[in-house]
């Protein structure tokens, strides 16, 4: 087992907050989670998640609820703003000083960058980032690592290609930092207009070897991760832009011939067109896999937290 700084507590913010013998901590606590999703635990009995999505999910939502209630803890909050204070124009600081009074740990998603940190900096209690504006997804990174993990047996030198919508995608952003913390090359995939914002390439491309590139196919034989991303129409400024790149990749499973065999194909999930069905019976589908495993990083990021996991 690998050792970590204390996570109880903790804010989960930034992936940019953890080293990387913390995230090899998450995920080792997340191989112990794996019986306990199955049978049930009571470890977190009596404890209250608040969960406050300002923005639509259902993966996410559900995956944290899940966990606290398989580890014998209960879940409540709200899954839109409608029918709650926030349309009487209640701002998000008095939201999470209201709320606080009653969990023990907060899971906020909202449209505005810096939303979550901002939750951190008036609240009491520890606040999980579950997406925060184009900005970052902490935990949806920390999946897609333990991911990789399971399926390929290990990080350290893998090839990642990161393709799709690259400036808006913030799971993307959090999980290119999350990679520079480990042996990697990392090639990443899309549209000039959608190319990763220049912070995240620059901090990135520091650490580990970046290459941008247009063409997906061009990569798919060196690939072993090949993480897809949709286009996201809800963050453009204008339809116009958006009619611009709608479309840019659509991956079938004629396109994975030149895959190596073991190669993964991710996805955060939800897909539009960027991924044909006939990619689901090909043995290099992984997306609905990363759902569950999901759920086993969620159980530990929570444990931990909350001082059941240590």
């Amino acid at each position: 087992m690998s050792e970590s700084a204390s996570f109880v507590g903790r804010d989960i913010v930034s992936i940019r907050d953890f080293s990387r013998r913390d995230l090899d901590h998450v995920m080792d606590m997340a191989v112990v989670m794996e019986p306990l999703a199955k049978k049930g635990s009571d470890m977190l009995h009596g404890r209250i998640m608040a969960t406050l999505f300002y923005e639509a999910s259902t993966r996410t939502r559900l995956s944290f609820e899940s966990a606290m209630t398989r580890l014998g803890g209960t879940a409540l909050g709200f899954a839109e703003t409608k029918g709650t204070s926030v349309e009487k124009g209640e701002n998000l600081a008095d939201t999470i000083r209201v709320t606080e009074n009653y969990a023990d740990v907060l899971v906020v998603r909202h449209p505005l960058e810096g939303a979550a940190r901002m939750a951190a900096e008036f609240a009491s209690i520890p606040v999980i980032n579950a997406g925060s504006g184009a900005e970052e997804h902490p935990t949806q990174a920390m999946l897609d690592l333990y991911t990789m993990r399971k399926e390929l047996g290990r990080i350290d030198g893998l090839n990642v290609v990161l393709a799709g919508d690259l400036r808006y995608g913030r799971t993307v952003h959090s999980l290119a930092y999350a990679l520079s913390l480990y042996d990697i090359n990392l090639y990443l995939v899309s549209p000039s207009l959608l190319k990763m914002r220049k912070e995240v390439l620059e901090e990135v491309s520091g650490r580990i070897k970046v290459q941008e590139l247009e063409e997906l196919n061009k990569v798919i034989p060196e690939a072993d991760v090949l993480y897809m991303t949709r286009i996201q129409k809800e963050r453009f400024g204008s339809l116009e832009d958006y009619e611009k790149v709608r479309g840019s990749y659509s991956l079938t499973a004629s396109d994975l011939a030149a895959a190596k065999s073991e190669m993964i194909v991710m996805h955060p999930l939800p897909r539009i067109d960027e991924i044909d069905y006939s990619v689901d019976k090909t043995t290099h589908s992984k997306y609905f896999k990363q759902v569950w495993y999901g759920l086993l990083v969620r159980m530990s990021l929570i444990g931990l937290v909350l001082a059941a996991l240590s």
